[in-house]
């Protein structure tokens, strides 16, 4: 239990002022609020307290009052029905102004004989997942629906029957309206009796509408805007807000954002099939209809989706004539016209332009523990129930890591709906239960590019691969042979083989459009996921706004609110610092490190020397004759003498076949691969075609060394990426080789041999957070100023994991023909945590998605595999340096201890929205334009720091600041916690109390005082551990910046 304040005494009751009337902890009282023209609102007494100047304050819980929120009390059973919320307050007691009672409901048709003090609750409000417990009840509309709070019903004045609009032949806003109803049964028994229905007679207020001048655009990109409106309600502590309006606002980007809410705990099916849902959407859809048609000119543009289930707006691509204009090469100024038009339109707030977007395991499972951690029951149900949506390239269903075993089947989650898009290579049974859903998006595509139709396949079918490696990598199936070029590597296993996947193809192998990306994340909260995966994304802050308030980032957002885990890739642009592309703290960000697994290979030379190198490629056994390129081209041809040509092996045209057939050629790296213009799949292609026993490639002095992936090479192959270790080849080489006069080569005198490189070893330093993992710290804009939000979050395997892959593969002709392939990518880790997540979740059912990920951040290790601080690799080969929270978040995941964290910190979506609103220098009407939402729905953050994250990061500590944290006991038996701090450099950090028991269920507060030491130009790191009396240990990663 929370200790008392010093200075602070507990309080049994309070009598109420001028009153004989007692209040005890535990009864509902009517409170006046601080706007005195608000009627008193009602709450629940959780404590008294007293100081020692015997000033009594009360915390209290509130009640949302229905007839106050937007759509009027006719949407609710009565107008005394309340809604409990989970929003605390502490007030002075002298602002109760009387008792009441709120009755649970038993029979919710009796509403006779209320009384003035008689309330009646039988919803609880969760603002963390924005839902409601229970989700629904039943009602006795003729459509027998269950009842969701969401829904906007009427009440007949005689029968007191509740009724979807939709269903007795009337709109949402008709019904809104409504003075008086009586249903059409009513109606029938005595029309003269019965009273007529009737509309108010004054319109009810349209919400504020303001508009913003739309920012000058590039002219150089194509025209294509997504435009998403909302409602804009005011939602105070008092408000239960339900978006029920047309057309409100837009965003800048390729989207127009607005208000419209949405409840994805009510249930996909149910929610999705109910006749006043469809209607409601039906309705948006007009709405953007017709504001196109009155504000553009016919034919100047065309709708590519129209968002109506987490947004109201559209996505929409604006042309100078019928068709589509492609490339703005000079000043056309037609579409930015309609852009600003679009933008001065009542009703519309932001238009943001669209951009492009960028792609971002055999033995990772036993690295993180899982057989005997987080599988201990088993992988036959690791997962199950789960459904876990991958927006990316799309996925192959034929491939045997998503088969369906007849003898195993999946369930049939009832809180998922989704769909089966058929097409090319995608007939309908390819969602065959393991692949629970499969769609696609290409508007966006197929407005910004010609799409090939030979690879641009209209389906969910994944023709490049990505979309396939991340699916298995999160949830493929168990124990599926991994075989490429004859060689088994093992078997593959996603985190939960027995989640679902829920394909949501966005990514094209010719173009990918944030427009296609946002729609999809729309479909995936519609359809009820509850794990979403993006391994896509933006690969640069935004312009012209706040990082946190990209079309991208607020889409996650309310894919977060509707009660979805969403996990994002942090970017492959390390180890640049401030290069993570994941910015907000609703999103789980995830760098890239390697496992202790590695692929290691051999050139022998014909004197006895070894020459460690890479490539999956079997040995050629014996010694052959080694061949530099350069020293085997035609002597007449006529071809550039360009580094392309004469020793990177692109053109087999330009080598003496009868020189180099049955050798070991020798390809050096040089400036066509320092360009990216030369690919080691052409020197494949040359080999083939030219009978080469294999090839070696190897390091320039002139580039210096170079970083080696494990490649399948379907011939003898070898990389050698050290120039150290190319010079002892080519010196080798140079002393057997004969030439005459003119340098050119009279005997090849110098063989080598091929080692076996498809040997796996387990050995060496893990994790290593990844050379290309983007590093924090996070930013608030593209100058690149630090905010107080900890990315990445978390660390995964993503370096080098075997998982499907498209045999397709039109994107890497290296992987082409295989089902498997071996990649490195953050695209990688982010999957793993997904799968963990769907662990957690399976697991912890009841859990919201920022209790998933506290559960996941606090129990992170900071250790390697050495029991030394993780190490990250840095710019040069080799060089490794210690690693901090802005490489690797909070750690190494562990799935096991994650499912058993301890204590959780869980913020909501209004905390969300508070840290928004407390960020320095910001407009509240940016965050209202862009959310949807007021900065006023609750009390403030005294500083974004505040908010309730399993980190702290202060980005600019001037002096000292007191950090404030709320714990939640998740175990099942009372726990002490003790406290204990590494303090960052230059800091002192203590924490009230710095002791405490916490019941099961049970919250406590917690003060952290940060006081500057000694001044430092640059960021410090630390960590606050929590140490249970039961075992858990608890893990708080500081980063704080002195100023």
């Amino acid at each position: 239990m929370a200790k008392t304040r010093p200075g602070k005494r507990d309080l049994d009751s309070y009598t109420i002022k001028g009153t004989n009337k007692v209040v005890k902890v535990g009864d509902c009282v009517l409170m006046r609020p601080s706007d005195s023209d608000k009627p008193p609102y009602v709450a629940r007494v959780e404590k008294i307290e007293a100081d020692n100047r015997n000033n009594v304050k009360v915390r209290v819980r509130w009640y949302y009052r229905p007839e106050e929120s937007i759509g009027g009390r006719r949407q609710f059973h009565g107008a005394k029905e309340l809604f409990m919320s989970d929003h605390y307050d502490v007030q002075s007691a002298h602002t109760i102004e009387g008792k009441c009672i709120v009755h649970s409901f038993k029979n919710y048709t009796k509403l006779e004989n209320v009384g003035a003090e008689d309330y009646f609750c039988r919803f609880e409000y969760k603002a963390a997942t924005g839902g409601f417990t229970p989700d629904r009840v039943p009602v006795y509309c003729k459509c027998e629906m269950p009842y969701n709070p969401d829904d906007l019903m009427v009440q007949c004045e005689d029968c007191k029957d509740w009724f979807h609009p939709s269903c007795m032949s009337m709109s949402i806003e008709e019904a809104k309206k409504l003075e008086n109803f009586v249903c059409s049964d009513c109606l029938s028994d005595d029309d003269a009796k019965r009273p007529v229905n009737s509309f108010l007679v004054s319109p009810s207020v349209e919400p504020k509408v303001e508009t913003k001048r739309l920012a000058e655009m590039d002219l150089n990109y194509n025209s294509k805007y997504i435009v998403v409106s909302r409602v804009v309600g005011l939602r105070r502590p008092t408000d239960v807000e339900f978006g029920y309006t047309g057309v409100t606002e837009i965003k800048q980007w390729t989207v127009m954002y607005g208000n419209h809410n949405y409840n994805a705990s009510a249930g996909g099916v149910v929610w999705r099939e109910c006749e006043a849902w469809l209607a409601h959407a039906k309705q948006l859809e007009e709405s953007h209809n017709i504001l196109l048609k009155s504000t553009l000119e016919v034919g100047s543009y065309s709708k590519l989706y129209s968002f109506k289930h987490i947004a109201n707006g559209f996505a929409l691509h604006t042309t100078p004539s019928q068709f589509l204009f492609l490339l703005l090469a000079t000043n056309d100024i037609d579409h930015i016209d309609q852009a600003k038009r679009l933008v001065s339109t009542p009703g519309v707030k932001l238009v943001e332009k669209d951009k492009g977007v960028k792609l971002m395991t055999t033995y990772t499972p036993e690295f993180l523990g899982l057989p005997t951690g987080a599988w201990a029951q088993g992988d036959r149900n690791a997962g199950e129930g789960i459904v876990i949506g991958v927006v990316d390239t799309g996925i192959d269903p034929k491939h045997p890591s998503f088969s369906y075993a007849l003898s195993n089947p999946f369930p049939s989650p009832s809180h998922f709906s989704g769909a089966c898009d058929t097409g090319p290579l995608f007939p309908s049974r390819s969602c065959n239960g393991k692949i629970i859903s499969a769609r696609y998006f290409s508007a966006g595509a197929q407005a910004a590019a010609q799409l090939n139709a030979s690879v641009d396949f209209l389906s969910p079918f994944d023709a490049v691969g990505h979309g396939s490696h991340v699916a298995s990598t999160a949830a493929g199936n168990h124990g599926v042979p991994v075989i490429v070029n004859g060689f088994f590597y093992g078997q593959a296993s996603g985190m939960a083989p027995r989640a679902q996947i829920a394909v949501y193809k966005a990514i094209f192998p010719s173009i990918g459009t944030m427009t296609d990306v946002v729609a999809a994340i729309e479909q995936a909260v519609a359809d009820g996921v509850d794990i979403l995966t993006l391994s896509v994304g933006p690969d640069e802050p935004p312009e012209d706004t706040f990082s946190f308030l990209n079309v991208f980032d607020i889409f996650m957002l309310q894919a977060h609110r509707a009660g979805i885990f969403v996990v994002q890739a942090v970017g492959n642009k390390g180890p640049s610092p401030s290069t993570v592309v994941s910015f907000s703290p609703w999103a789980v960000g995830v760098a890239a490190a390697s496992t202790d697994r590695s692929f290691s290979s051999n050139l022998i030379l014909g004197n006895g020397q070894r020459i460690e190198g890479v490539g999956l490629s079997r040995p050629t056994i014996l010694q052959f004759k080694l061949v530099v390129a350069k020293d085997a081209l035609k002597p007449n041809g006529t071809f550039p003498r360009t580094p392309e040509y004469i020793e990177e092996c692109q053109h087999p045209e330009v080598l003496d076949p009868d020189q180099v057939r049955g050798s070991i050629v020798i390809c050096t790296f040089s400036a066509g691969f320092f360009n990216a213009t030369s690919t080691i799949a052409a020197i494949i292609d040359t080999s083939k075609i030219l009978g080469f026993v294999g090839f070696v490639f190897i390091a320039n002095p002139a580039y210096g060394d170079f970083i080696a992936q494990p490649i399948p090479f379907s011939l003898p192959s070898i990389m050698i990426p050290k120039v150290a270790d190319s010079q002892i080849l080519l010196n080798y080489y140079e002393q057997q080789t004969k030439r005459d006069k003119s340098g050119v080569v009279i005997v090849y005198g110098a063989t080598a041999a091929v080692g076996e490189g498809r040997v796996v070893s387990f050995e060496g330093r893990a994790p290593i957070v990844s050379r290309f993992s983007s590093r924090g710290p996070d930013i608030i804009d593209n100058k690149g100023t630090p905010t107080d939000v900890l990315k990445p979050d978390i660390l995964a395997p993503g370096h080098l994991v075997w998982a499907a892959w498209s045999s397709m593969s039109v994107s890497d002709p290296i992987f082409r023909g295989h089902n498997f392939a071996l990649l490195s990518g953050t695209s990688m880790a982010t999957p793993h945590v997904s799968g963990i997540a769907a662990l957690i979740k399976q697991h912890n059912p009841s859990w919201s998605p920022s209790m998933i990920s506290s559960a996941i951040s606090t129990t992170a290790s900071k250790y390697d595999n050495f029991g030394e601080t993780i190490m990250a690799e840095g710019y040069y080969v080799d060089n490794l340096s210690l690693s901090t929270p802005f490489d690797n978040g909070a750690g190494l995941i562990n799935p096991t201890r994650a499912l058993d964290p301890g204590l959780v910190f869980s913020s909501g979506y209004e905390d969300y929205i508070s840290f928004l609103c407390s960020l320095p220098n910001v407009n509240p009407e940016t965050i209202r334009t862009s959310t949807g939402t007021p900065c006023n729905i609750t009390s403030l953050l005294a500083y974004p720091t505040d908010l309730n994250l399993p980190s702290i990061t202060i980005s600019s500590l001037n002096g000292s600041r007191l950090v404030r944290r709320t714990a939640k006991n998740v175990a099942s038996k009372p726990e002490t916690y003790l406290f204990a701090v590494f303090n960052p450099r230059g800091v002192e950090v203590s924490m009230f109390p710095s002791c405490f028991t916490i019941a099961p269920q049970g919250n406590q507060d917690l003060l952290f005082n940060f006081n500057v030491t000694q001044p430092f130009k640059d960021f410090g790191f630390g960590e606050i551990v929590l140490t249970g009396s039961l075992d858990h240990i608890v893990r708080i990663p500081l980063s704080v910046l002195l100023v």
